[in-house]
Parts: structure tokens; C-alpha cells; sequence
């Protein structure tokens, strides 16, 4: 029960005191009331008896639940009671600033029903009750920072705080000191001591996003503070132990920069005890619509649009996009095809053409290695392999498409 709780979270649980006739005390429906409460806090408990027991009452609302029904029941009752009980919840939720079913850009994630998100999630599943140390890699736009959080939400640690520094955007100079923190005197315009991201993850997630875009020397400064687990500040002579949990991303091929020598070695496998590589937006097609479903309802009520779903043929050009700037590209297409809509539901003509890249069919001449590269891919899977088809698709012959296949190794 409590799994599926995570998974669909609810607004409001009408729960039933007594699960077996053999037993009236209600003790296991105040058990379950408990545990719901527990996991999922944000959702309500309504308790539903054949018992008008005052204590009983007063127990279960101890342990958070919102009411009390007594059975029989009135039908209009008890529709006030789960009404106000959702309302309590979704209020809740937008106090916070997210809803339950929030995709990127909020937690919890959007999961989907695609193959690839089923098998990440076993995987955080797994691995979010351990300290082990994560690397996040996938394009621009595909969550990796809501997996992050994703992570720290189900760990041991989660009522420690997460730390969030994309790396790629400090500066050499500054580096060693948002990180690692420096003393008064450290530095011209160092006028008090400064504490740095390890030290305020102490005890929780160190998320270092961006991490391909750290220089090569700044590289063993850091692998020298992962290994030792203690941080010296900029000026400074004393080592400060650190205990955190290390998340990274990246949307770099490491390897590649390993081979290159634009990455260290060592330190890419401090940070790769488990490797989660998400899949871009066009690698779960499935999910796209429904993306854009959680999307129109969020902007529809931020814009005070009456809109309430998806037209077929806004439907088919948002699956057959390439999205590449993944969900982020999404989200930005809905919310501009929102705030122009006219109707109660998004058309194509709502979606425009230009807000979409184009769908493969286009031919792949006159790109650039990376672009051809993804649309050769792309084009592969999209037919399963079948040459001929591919190669139709991307507007070359079956020898060029050979050749493309072998240039690029797949």
C-alpha cells in the first residue's frame, strides 16, 4: 500500500478502521494512519469507522489525520469532509510552491511509463538509502537536478540540507573559496570568515552540477578534499571535517575528457560509484504528452487560462518533436502556447510550428558532427535498426548511412 501511496500520491486516503470483521478495536487503522502520515505527510487521512468511539476519534487525530466518519454514513458528509480535506492538502502543497505531481523543476520527479525511467528508478530505489557517491550525466534540459534532489528526498539524510553549486558557472579565482570557504584577511575584500558549500552540506547532499567544466588544477583540489573528507579554508591552516553525500552532473562525455586529458582520471572515479545516464525527452516519447498535460494545468491556473487538455493534432507534434532542449524545451513550449491560446484545449496552431524542432525526416547534410550524430542515432531507433528505412528518413543512401554508422560507431 505504502508504494503505491508513493507512487500515485494522493490528495486524501479514506481509510478504514477495521480491515478484518474479526477485529472492531480499530488498531490497525490507526496503525496505517500513522504510517501514511510518516511517508507521505502532505497527504490527508480521513478515518472511516462502524465505531463512534470518542478516543478512538481523538487517537487517530493525534497521529494527523483530518476527520472522523462514522458509519452509516451521510453521502453529503462525507463528500464535505473529503472535500476540505483535498483542499487542505492542495493548499498545503502550493504553500510549499510545488504540487505532488510536479515534473522538472520540482520534486517529486515525473516518472513517466517509459522503460528507460522505470529502470532509473529501480536503481534510486536502491541506492538513495546509501551514501554512495553519484554521477548524474544527460543533455540540457532532462532533470538532472531534480534527480538529484530526487536522491537526497529518499536518503538517510533527507532532513540535513542539499547543497546545490553548478560548478561551470564559478569562477577560478572564487573557486577554492565558495567551496571550501576562507578566513578574515584570506584575500583583498575578505573581511569575515566565509563558510563554503562543504561545510554547509555537513551532514547532508553536496550537489556539484556541471562538474566537466571545472579546469584541470581546480580538479585535484577537489579530489584531494572528496578523498580526505576534511576542507583547510583559503587562508587557513586547520582541516574541518565534512560529512556529505556527493552528487555530480554533467552533460559531458567524462570518458571522452579522461581520454583527452581534460579530466582527471582519478577523481572521474571517485565520482562514478553509480552511473545514472538519463535518457533525453525523445527517448521516451511516451512521456511527452502527459508531460505536457502537467504542464498546461500549471500554467493554465497561473495564467487563468480555462484550457483543460491536449487537441490530437497538438498531441502528435509535440511526440513527434526532437526536443532538444528536452523537458526544459517542453515546459517553455507549453507555457508560451498557454498564454496564446483562445480555446479550452491546445491546438497546433496554440503549439506553433517554430516552438517545436523539427521531427526527423530532415536530411542530415549540411550539420555539424554532433547534430548528425544524433540524428543518425536517433533515426536508428526510431526504426529499429532497419537501414533502409533510416536512411529514407534522413534523406541519404544505404551506403552513406553505412558510413555514418561506422564513423560513428553505432
Amino acid at each position: 500500500m505504502l508504494s503505491s501511496l508513493e507512487q500515485f500520491r494522493p490528495d486524501v486516503v479514506l481509510l478504514d478502521m477495521n480491515f478484518n470483521t474479526s477485529i472492531n478495536t480499530g488498531n490497525e487503522g490507526l496503525y496505517w494512519a500513522g504510517e501514511i502520515k510518516k511517508m507521505v505527510p502532505e497527504v490527508e487521512v480521513v478515518l472511516f469507522t462502524a465505531y463512534a468511539d470518542i478516543s478512538l476519534a481523538v487517537e487517530g487525530m493525534k497521529r494527523g489525520a483530518f476527520d472522523f466518519i462514522v458509519k452509516p454514513w451521510d453521502n453529503e458528509k462525507l463528500i464535505e469532509v473529503l472535500t476540505a480535506a483535498r483542499d487542505k492538502a492542495r493548499k498545503a502543497m502550493k504553500r510549499d510552491g510545488r504540487k505532488a505531481d510536479a515534473p522538472a523543476g520540482d520534486s517529486p520527479m515525473f516518472w513517466g511509463t517509459s522503460k528507460p525511467m522505470a529502470a532509473i528508478r529501480k536503481t534510486l530505489e536502491k541506492i538513495a538509502p546509501t551514501d554512495a557517491t553519484v554521477l548524474i550525466t544527460g543533455e540540457n534540459g532532462t532533470g538532472k537536478d531534480v534527480l538529484a534532489r530526487e536522491i537526497h528526498a529518499h536518503s538517510l539524510r533527507s532532513g540535513k540540507p542539499m547543497v546545490a553549486v553548478d560548478a561551470g558557472a564559478i569562477t577560478e579565482t572564487l573557486f577554492e573559496s565558495e567551496l571550501f570557504g576562507h578566513v578574515k584577511g584570506a584575500f583583498t575584500d575578505a573581511h569575515a570568515d566565509h563558510v563554503g558549500k562543504f561545510e554547509q552540506a555537513d551532514g547532508g547532499t553536496l550537489f556539484l552540477d556541471e562538474i566537466g567544466n571545472i579546469p584541470l588544477h581546480l580538479q585535484a583540489k577537489l579530489l584531494r578534499v572528496i578523498q580526505n573528507r576534511s576542507v583547510v579554508r583559503v587562508g587557513g591552516s586547520q582541516a574541518t571535517p565534512v560529512n556529505i553525500r556527493l552528487i555530480c552532473a554533467t552533460n559531458m562525455d567524462l570518458e571522452q575528457l579522461v581520454r583527452e586529458g581534460r579530466f582527471r582520471e582519478d577523481l572521474y572515479y571517485r565520482i562514478n560509484t553509480v552511473h545514472i545516464s538519463l535518457p533525453a525527452l525523445r527517448e521516451r516519447r511516451e512521456d511527452i504528452v502527459p508531460l505536457a498535460q502537467l504542464f498546461l494545468e500549471r500554467f493554465a491556473e497561473k495564467y487563468h487560462r480555462p484550457l483543460t487538455g491536449i487537441a490530437p493534432d497538438a498531441a502528435e507534434m509535440l511526440t513527434e518533436g526532437r526536443w532538444s532542449g528536452n523537458i526544459r524545451e517542453l515546459q517553455n513550449c507549453i507555457e508560451k502556447a498557454v498564454i496564446l491560446s483562445e480555446g479550452r484545449e491546445l491546438t497546433a496552431k496554440d503549439i506553433q510550428l517554430e516552438s517545436v524542432a523539427k521531427p526527423v525526416g530532415t536530411t542530415i547534410k549540411a550539420v555539424n558532427e554532433a547534430e548528425e550524430e544524433r540524428l543518425v542515432r536517433e533515426a536508428m531507433d526510431r526504426t529499429d535498426g532497419n537501414i533502409s528505412a533510416a536512411a529514407k528518413m534522413l534523406g541519404v543512401s544505404r551506403p552513406t548511412l553505412y558510413a555514418k554508422l561506422k564513423k560513428y560507431g553505432l
